[in-house]
């Protein structure tokens, strides 16, 4: 990760695997990205940026699962 801030993306289970970065854009807000999956999240801190992201990529690997999840049909 490459970062100033002391956040560590391993603490969160969804970023186990990820390769993150983070940016701060013209309006001060923090971003996140997971070169990995491609998916981002912002946040006010960095801290907070790297919570949503851990939030976004477990919904992302979610919806990308093998598993239909119809096995009731």
């Amino acid at each position: 990760m490459s970062s100033d801030a002391d956040v560590d993306p391993t603490d969160y289970e969804a970023l186990a695997d990820a390769d993150v970065t983070m940016r701060q854009n013209e309006h001060g807000l923090h971003i996140a990205d997971d070169e990995v999956t491609g998916v981002s999240s912002q946040g006010q801190t960095p801290e907070e940026a790297i919570e949503n992201l851990a939030a976004a990529v477990e919904s992302y690997k979610e919806a990308t699962a093998d598993d239909p999840g119809d096995d009731w049909l």
